[in-house]
């Protein structure tokens, strides 16, 4: 960890950005921050903007405190006896919290209706468990999640992002 990385993201993580003298951390004020630029992933009406920054929250808040969490166990500690105890109770969660999701969906395209932040951030945090197919078993949930990440913009991003990693190896 470079000072200078430091002194744009205290915790070393990313991600991090600096635009116009403005440094942010923190993937959802980062999200926040990019979505205020654009009416259409954070509306102006009132209502529709804070719902669209509810669900934002929720991804982080409600949703990937869990997903993390499993994701956690599987890449850092899955040869740990204590895991195989654990892995199950969390697991459950992540089920509970997606199957939530889905019926929060009921049958729309994204969350609100319409594409905003919250769907951006929610798309992103559902990837961190891909490897576990777990999304597989809600077919809405599973339909929203490859909408979200078949938008153009969804793959510029991801596409700087790893260019980035890369870059950094």
């Amino acid at each position: 960890m470079t000072p200078e990385h430091l002194a744009r993201q205290p915790f070393g993580q990313a991600p991090a950005i600096e635009e116009d003298g403005l440094i942010l951390f923190e993937s959802g004020a980062i999200a926040l921050y990019v979505a205020g630029q654009s009416e259409r992933l954070l509306p102006k009406d009132r209502v529709e903007r804070e719902r669209a920054t509810a669900w934002l929250f929720a991804a982080l808040n409600s949703v990937e405190i869990w997903i993390q969490q499993l994701a956690s166990l599987d890449f850092f500690h899955a040869k740990e006896d204590w895991t195989k105890e654990w892995r199950p109770q969390i697991e459950k969660l992540v089920r509970d919290r997606l199957g939530m999701l889905e019926k929060a969906l009921d049958g729309k395209d994204y969350l609100e209706g319409k594409f905003t932040v919250g769907d951006l951030m929610m798309a992103d945090v559902l990837r961190i468990i891909d490897h576990t197919h777990l999304v597989d078993t809600y077919p809405h949930l599973r339909a929203y999640q490859r909408r979200c990440e078949a938008r153009p913009a969804f793959q510029r991003a991801m596409k700087a992002q790893m260019d980035g990693f890369m870059n950094a190896a």
